[in-house]
Formats: C-alpha cells, structure tokens, sequence
C-alpha cells in the first residue's frame, strides 16, 4: 500500500514580515496540508527536518547563519533520522530562502534515496514563491519525479488559515 510523508523544515522565532512567531509558516501549512490529504483519504505522517545547531531566535542573526551556509554550500547536521524507503508519495516543505532551500533541507535530501518516488515541493515565501526550488530539487533528485509545487507567502500562512487551506486545496 501506498504510503505518504510530508517532510519539512520551518523556522520560528522572529521571522520576516510576520514579527515573532512560536509555530513557523511553513509547519503551519504542514499541518493544513495533512488536514487536506486525510480529509481526501490520504493519511500522511508528519517528519520536521530539524538543524542539531538550531537557527539564532534573531531575524538578523539567523539570516547571516542561513546566507554563509547557502554561499558555502553547507549540509548541517539534523537531529533526527527518518526511513523513507516505505513512502512513494513525499511532500517536502521549506521557506524559500534567496531562490532556495535552507541547507539542512539538502542533508535530509542528500542522506536518503529518493529514486522512484514522487515529490511535491511546497514553500513559504515573502514574495519570491518557489523561486528556483523546483529545478534545483529536480537535479538534486534525477531519479524522482518532481511535481508542480505550492508557495504560500508567510503572512498569509501564520494569519489566515482560511486562505492558507484553499490555496492547498486548489493545489491538491
């Protein structure tokens, strides 16, 4: 039987336009996502990749830290493991960070065999959508199918759930 993950990284804490926040965007449209899919019949278990060296509470501080690992090309470390190999259906949310994904995304895509598996992409943005997401998961993932994704601004996420389900629903 066919099984469903929806894997994803999301930053709380101060956060761009939406001030300080104790869930993240991107686990707020997480959590709505997997609403969507079991209302569908579709049961998806949750996995949150989370940095073993957490993300600075500061806005300021914390891109800093995200911008060096992106121009170094980091693959920081994550807490936790997760087996993919029973899942043929993964959903992979992140925020868009400058075009891309945060670089503890890359070690959870990096460490595990994607092949044969269908991913649907989703993101939180400030204005940049999935930026160049899409094509940057399809070379980093050859033999996956990699379909059209979702981009939710962040606002929109943490301040309007309404909003937030119908634009996962007309995704979905």
């Amino acid at each position: 039987m066919a099984k469903t993950l929806i894997a994803f990284f999301s930053h709380a804490q101060e956060n761009y336009n939406v001030g300080f926040i104790s869930e993240g965007n991107t686990f707020k449209v997480a959590k709505i996502l997997k609403e969507v899919l079991q209302k569908k019949g579709v049961d998806a278990d949750l996995f949150e990749i989370k940095p073993k060296e957490e993300y600075p509470a500061d806005y300021n501080e914390c891109i800093a830290q995200a911008k060096k690992e992106l121009s170094s090309k980091a693959r920081p470390a994550i807490k936790e493991d997760m087996d993919i190999s029973g899942y043929d259906t993964i959903y992979l949310g992140y925020p868009n960070w400058w075009g891309d994904m945060p670089m503890c995304v890359y070690t959870f895509l990096e460490k595990r065999d994607f092949s044969g598996k269908t991913i649907f992409p989703f993101c939180t943005h400030e204005g940049s959508g999935l930026g160049s997401t899409e094509n940057k998961l399809k070379k980093a993932l050859p033999a996956s199918s990699v379909k059209g994704g979702l981009a939710v601004q962040g606002i929109v996420a943490q301040q309007d759930e309404k909003r937030t389900r119908a634009l996962v629903e007309g995704w979905i």
